[in-house]
């Protein structure tokens, strides 16, 4: 399960932006991008996430992943075709002229902060990092 090295790596970015963050931060909300040709499994993403994240950024923080889909262009007949597997040919006119675009992505996108107000310890805010 290469999930685990790859959420231990997004944990690491994460902590690495919390530095630029107010000091009452805390992580609400990750966001990341998944291709469907990543090789990168939702599922197991998140629950290495859940198991990993409260060592990393406490005890709350959520993982979001909106995932990417693969689209197959082909040069010969100009047909654009989502795909969710690799493919040699084009699904409409079997030409092997084509180009995948997208779909191998696995990118953090977004990292929603709770900032505590010093005045008001109940007011929070939305950060993105």
């Amino acid at each position: 399960m290469h999930e685990v090295a790859l959420v231990e790596h997004l944990l690491d970015a994460v902590q690495a932006e919390l530095p630029t963050a107010p000091r009452s931060a805390r992580v609400r909300r990750v966001l990341i991008h998944v291709g469907v040709l990543s090789g990168a499994h939702p599922e197991a993403l998140r629950f290495a996430f859940d198991f990993l994240a409260p060592d990393y950024l406490g005890e709350g923080a959520a993982l979001e992943i909106i995932e990417i889909p693969a689209v197959c262009r082909c040069q010969t007949c100009g047909t654009a075709s989502e795909i969710n597997e690799p493919v040699l040919l084009c699904p409409r006119c079997g030409s092997s002229e084509i180009r995948m675009e997208g779909g191998s992505e696995l990118t953090l996108q977004e990292i929603d902060l709770d900032i505590d107000d010093d005045s008001d310890a109940d007011a929070t805010s939305s950060q993105d990092v």
